[in-house]
């Protein structure tokens, strides 16, 4: 069903795609509720986190971008601006929320460090794949076989706590959540 690996050829073979829905900036408690009150509603969100990266020794930083995405909509949420308020962690608590991500235990615990929750209805990707005889773990490789495109890291090392976050930037945050949505559902369409 699926191949238990790709090599860098294979995947750079692939042809490139990126989350090409409607992304929506969450940078204020307004947008904030908008957002939630969308996010409540949907069975299944991809999930991932974005921080910026530290270069110097013993330099650590806070999630700066929580993102949260259906197949055609994704949430850029500005955590460095409005923190983990209590509707926020309401959705990470909820278990009736499916939330799917990959190597997701840091991004929760980073998370936990802003404002304590007990997350709920998480699924980590790189156990589901196993199940699928998967043996790449990478966000990338994962997409590369499950969903057979490849997916940019250019913007992986970017300043996420920019007071503007460019295009390429919220392009790059909605393609990590949006993705894990996709690889999901296409595990599930797997099954039947």
């Amino acid at each position: 069903m699926f191949i238990e690996s790709i090599t860098k050829e294979e995947l750079a073979d692939l042809p490139l795609h990126a989350f090409d829905g409607e992304i929506v900036l969450v940078e204020n408690e307004e947008q904030l509720q908008w957002a939630v009150n969308y996010l409540k509603k949907q069975d299944v969100l991809g999930f991932d986190t974005e921080t910026k990266p530290a270069f110097k020794r013993g330099q650590v930083h806070q999630v700066a971008l929580l993102q949260l995405s259906t197949c055609d909509k994704a949430f850029i949420i500005r955590i460095s601006k409005i923190g983990l308020p209590e509707i926020l962690k309401d959705i990470l608590a909820d278990e009736n929320i499916t939330k799917v991500g990959v190597a997701i235990r840091d991004d929760i615990k980073a998370l936990q460090k802003i404002n304590r929750f007990t997350p709920g209805g998480f699924i980590e990707l790189q156990d589901e794949v196993k199940e699928y005889g998967i043996q790449d773990f990478s966000l990338k490789k994962i997409t590369g076989i499950v969903l057979g495109f490849r997916i940019s890291k250019s913007q992986r090392l970017s300043n996420w706590e920019a007071d503007q976050l460019t295009d390429a930037q919220l392009s790059y945050a909605a393609t990590d959540a949006w993705v894990s949505c996709e690889i999901f559902n296409s595990l599930i369409a797997a099954q039947s």
